[in-house]
């Protein structure tokens, strides 16, 4: 999904919420305290609140730590048939993708190379990234169709088909989730903007003349030379 489909997506269900007179969470301050107790609450006249089905509905995410996990448990050896009939037709029988379908296996020791190869074991950061794409997305054409007991074995498939789980009788489950590390977890962090950029933050931004001087160009594409020279850039008529 593109980054505008999910803003425009976002925006719709916020603004169903606020016609309905619920309160948005993490909703920007953008008045003072005075203001807000002041102000009388206005409904817009469009939506209604949320059932608690509805939001159970969409409240399925899956963090690392575990919160979220569904009831139930599968093994590597249930998830081979899963995946067999469910999955290998666009992933490949061992994930190695069949056509232009993405892999989900392979590409250890590739992200410093300068043809990194992106795989659940040599790029994905937890293991409940995979299961909660699976759980969302998966199987292609028929999304939410797995059972929780299918969820959990498929996902530990998946992981052994990348040397994470070793042990075809290996039990995936909520308790054993935590046991599960990947590779390349320890080269993700936070996004920590609120403390590390605050310094930077304006109240009001600046929209014209930020910078003292003029602006000039300081580099130059090493190989491609895709900076034109004054005078010989391309004519538009």
């Amino acid at each position: 999904m593109s980054r505008s489909l999910k803003f425009a997506l976002t925006g719709l269900a916020l603004a169903a919420l606020a016609g309905a007179g619920a309160t948005i969470v993490g909703a920007p301050d953008v008045a003072p305290a005075q203001e807000r107790a002041a102000a009388p609450v206005k409904k817009l006249g469009i939506g209604r609140e949320a059932t608690t089905q509805e939001i159970a509905g969409w409240d399925i995410d899956i963090r690392p730590d575990g919160h979220g996990l569904p009831p139930g448990k599968g093994t590597v050896k249930q998830g081979e048939d899963i995946y067999m009939t469910q999955c290998a037709a666009c992933h490949g029988e061992f994930g190695e993708s069949a056509g232009r379908w993405p892999i989900v296996s392979g590409g250890s020791g590739s992200l410093a190379t300068h043809d990194p190869v992106k795989s659940v074991g040599s790029y994905w950061p937890y293991a409940s990234t995979l299961m909660d794409y699976i759980r969302r997305s998966m199987p292609f054409g028929n999304a939410q169709s797995l059972s929780n007991d299918e969820l959990y074995a498929v996902t530990a498939y998946v992981l052994y088909l990348n040397d994470i789980i070793r042990d075809e009788s290996f039990e995936l489950s909520a308790q054993t989730f935590k046991s599960v590390r990947l590779p390349n977890e320890p080269n993700f962090y936070d996004d920590d903007r609120e403390t590390a950029e605050k310094a930077f933050w304006r109240k009001e931004p600046c929209m014209s003349n930020c910078l003292p001087g003029r602006a000039a160009v300081t580099g130059r594409a090493r190989v491609l030379d895709v900076t034109p020279e004054p005078g010989k850039g391309p004519k538009v008529e």
